[in-house]
């Protein structure tokens, strides 16, 4: 029998859990219509397309993720904010690998409340590298490198990527210790180093 009382907000709320269960790319809407109860066609009075349904997991995994963001580094600054971002990033990424697949989706050019989503997260981690004190190009560079870390680690891990016999918590320790001596000393260490690569590459 159709599952009554079917809505909008329920239907995300269940591809976000198929999402993270199974991946983002790997769940079906046939199986999402099996698991709330309804044939299929039914789903097209809540949503438009499978598309669509990914964009507003999306949007909603970039929402919550920044709302994760900002409650680690409330009331911190510097390296206990960098610290207390990374834990919960990891933990959140690891806990919801399809919504945090669905948080890496740029949004689509002319989608407002995909961009705010979106932007909120970046300006959460640029508040936190302000109380380095950097500036234009160095800032951008920062909030970059400190993202692709994040983002290299969890995704390997979440993959299966580190076999090692070595403990996970301690290289990432490690790894989060040395991006914040690296933003500490960023303007000097990364322009020098940049002029290392360059040299290199003539």
């Amino acid at each position: 029998m159709p599952r009554a009382g079917l809505t909008s907000e329920r239907v995300v709320e269940e591809a976000e859990k198929m999402a993270d269960e199974v991946g983002l790319r790997e769940f079906t809407l046939a199986a999402l219509a099996q698991r709330l109860g309804v044939r299929q066609p039914s789903l097209y009075k809540h949503i438009d397309s499978m598309a669509g349904l990914q964009r507003n997991i999306s949007v909603r995994a970039k929402v919550v993720l920044g709302d994760v963001l900002a409650r680690a580094a409330v009331g911190r600054s510097g390296a206990d904010a960098i610290v207390a971002m990374a834990q919960v990033y990891r933990q959140w990424a690891l806990l919801h690998p399809g919504r945090y697949m669905a948080a890496q989706i740029a949004p689509a050019l002319g989608d407002d409340e995909d961009e705010a989503a979106s932007f909120a997260i970046v300006q959460i981690i640029a508040d936190v590298l302000g109380s380095y004190e950097l500036e234009g190009d160095d800032a951008i560079d920062a909030i970059r490198a400190f993202r692709s870390t994040l983002h290299g680690f969890v995704t390997l891990e979440g993959g299966g990527g580190f076999q090692l016999n070595v403990d996970i918590n301690r290289s990432y320790d490690r790894l989060i210790g040395g991006v914040i001596v690296a933003i500490a000393n960023w303007s000097e260490t990364t322009s020098a180093a940049a002029a290392t690569v360059a040299r290199k590459l003539q």
